[in-house]
């Protein structure tokens, strides 16, 4: 029996200039890391208990804050997207946010957002993609994948001055030479998913679920009738 807890995690997509040369940001991950060495990754990360306690400047989509409420979601549509706002800030300093004073202290981990003068927003945060790391793995995570117009960023998407060292090489990488890069299996499935669509960036009719909790690894479609298929 597979004894590693699953934790909600939430992830990052990030998409420029998306219906001219579309470019996607990732970073790799540090030899030592103990999920995914040396990967290149999207921004991303493990709920904080903080980030259920965070404001947003407005609403979460509708249709979004449903489909991530289906399949036994254990927690709050907008701590997931606060999640990957502020894993999105840590891992590479950029900004989803309106300039507005925090009301109130902020929450542990939220601190150096708070100094820049803005709160979280997930306006054009749209929910795509949800997987359960595969059992056997020393870490497991739930994780919610969102894609976003690197538009909506409040700051210079070139700036990585704030950015800690957990991902190194941060860079926007043409969605042609993605697969050039050393890919988690996930991925690869997740940007197939992601340039079938471009330059569309709007939420889908449906969000693949790849699940991975039994023996059989299996993609449910949330919002669609119809049942899981193999892959």
């Amino acid at each position: 029996m597979d004894s590693a807890t699953i934790r909600d995690a939430a992830t990052i997509i990030l998409v420029r200039d998306a219906a001219h040369a579309p470019r996607v940001l990732m970073g790799q991950r540090g030899t030592r890391a103990a999920f995914m060495p040396n990967k290149v990754v999207f921004p991303g990360g493990a709920v904080d208990a903080a980030d259920r306690r965070v404001p947003m400047a407005r609403p979460i989509h509708g249709l979004c804050a449903r489909r991530l409420t289906e399949s036994s979601g254990r927690t709050e549509p907008s701590a997931l997207l606060a999640a990957a706002i502020r894993e999105l800030f840590e891992e590479t300093g950029l900004i989803l946010g309106h300039r507005r004073i925090w009301p109130g202290t902020p929450p542990e981990g939220w601190e150096e957002f708070a100094r820049t003068g803005h709160i979280p927003s997930p306006a054009g945060m749209r929910f795509v993609f949800r997987a359960i790391t595969p059992p056997g793995r020393p870490r497991r995570f739930d994780a919610r994948f969102f894609l976003v117009d690197a538009a909506r960023l409040a700051c210079d998407p070139d700036d990585f001055s704030r950015a800690s060292d957990e991902l190194s090489h941060l860079q926007w990488i043409p969605v042609d030479r993605v697969r050039d890069f050393d890919l988690p299996f996930i991925t690869k499935v997740v940007l197939s998913e992601v340039m079938a669509r471009l330059p569309e960036l709007d939420a889908p009719a449906s969000v693949p679920f790849f699940r991975n909790d039994d023996e059989d690894a299996l993609i449910w479609r949330l919002g669609e009738a119809r049942g899981p298929r193999p892959v």
